[in-house]
């Protein structure tokens, strides 16, 4: 076996794009990466400092209070009912979930080599299962975004260990149908995890998750760094399927992946509280309004997703091109499509994360 060549990760790359931006006006307006700009509820804070949980090593599994929150969240948003003992597991955040779970289902079976993802997406999905010394298999996607299951390769279809699928999708906002997915996964003998973070920014149709459509073969995976502005605090989880859960618990006891204790209790506080959600979906749906008209103004045609806080704009000059003018001439920093996979090149994602003075501000650097 060859030694890893380690590639550059994606956002490194956009510094000399940062340098340009800090040179020309009076701030970078970075929307290039989805880190939340707004505070988290006060409760939620309070809560931090309140757990009692300091001193003992935390549960990794989550303590009761915690997943029997997301449990009731998972029935009262989405009717969709999972137990709290058997059928959830905490996360350190969403991301090293997503990064070691290629692994851990690689030794469930050493036979699946083959982790399947969209073509166009989180590219930590592809970088999971060259982590585990695997193969990273893109599933094509059809004009509205979402993967044509039909066109995978058979041989790869016998080979994988997990189908991924993420709905609301990052970066193009596609809504998945996930009932027909998780359908293809059992007939197919192939585990689907569904990245569910942005959930509840869908903005076409009602919200949904994987696990409405039954347990069997299928893990929804949630993060708290989104809904609740909690990104430093790295929490989340996962639910469904009995048996990969109780693999993913025992892999994740032995590897000591442990949520922090007061991280754990402040995740359970914020579950309970719908209305800061209520509150941020508000904000997020008006500062997509406000960034699609401003980049209408710098001849960027971006459409509204189906759900999430990205745009997914065109950019016939080049993805790179336009990233370099929009950081010249008002100081916007954007992540060119290419970061989420070949197909992307031609296109810009802007992470709408940033506060509606930032935005205003584009559009005065703009008209100056």
């Amino acid at each position: 076996m060859k030694p890893f060549e380690l590639p550059p990760y994606p956002y490194d790359r956009l510094n000399d794009l940062r340098a340009i931006a800090n040179e020309r006006h009076a701030y970078p307006v970075d929307m290039s990466i989805g880190a939340p700009f707004d505070p988290p509820p006060p409760s939620v804070v309070e809560a931090l400092s309140a757990s009692g949980l300091e001193r003992g090593y935390p549960a990794s599994n989550g303590i009761a209070p915690f997943r029997e929150a997301a449990r009731d969240w998972m029935a009262s948003q989405f009717d969709a009912h999972v137990d709290a003992t058997t059928q959830i597991g905490a996360t350190v955040g969403l991301k090293e979930f997503v990064a070691g779970i290629p692994h851990w289902l690689r030794l469930r079976d050493p036979d699946k080599d083959t982790v399947l993802y969209p073509a166009i997406s989180y590219p930590s999905y592809a970088m999971g299962a060259e982590l585990a010394h695997g193969r990273a298999v893109p599933v094509p996607l059809d004009e509205n975004w979402n993967m044509v299951l039909d066109a995978i390769d058979p041989a790869d279809v016998a080979r994988a260990s997990m189908l991924w699928v993420n709905s609301p999708g990052n970066p193009t906002g596609a809504i998945s149908n996930l009932a027909d997915t998780a359908e293809w996964g059992r007939s197919h003998g192939v585990p689907v995890i569904s990245d569910e973070c942005y959930i509840e920014f869908t903005w076409d149709g009602p919200a949904d998750t994987i696990v409405k459509y039954g347990t069997e073969g299928v893990l929804a995976v949630h993060s708290l760094s989104k809904r609740s502005n909690l990104a430093g605090v790295r929490a989340g989880f996962y639910a469904g399927d009995d048996e990969l859960v109780r693999w993913c618990q025992e892999m994740r006891k032995h590897t000591g992946m442990m949520m922090a204790g007061p991280s754990q209790h402040a995740a359970a506080v914020a579950l309970r509280d719908q209305h800061h959600v209520e509150v941020q979906r508000e904000i997020y749906r008006d500062r997509l309004a406000l960034m699609i008209t401003f980049l209408a103004e710098v001849g960027v045609t971006a459409p509204m997703p189906g759900g999430g806080f990205y745009l997914w704009a065109p950019a016939p000059e080049g993805a790179w091109n336009l990233a370099t003018r929009l950081a010249t001439d008002v100081g916007l920093i954007v992540s060119p499509g290419e970061f989420y996979g070949a197909d992307g090149s031609e296109y810009i994602r802007i992470a709408v994360v940033q506060s509606n003075e930032a935005i205003a501000d584009l559009s005065n650097r703009l008209a100056s």
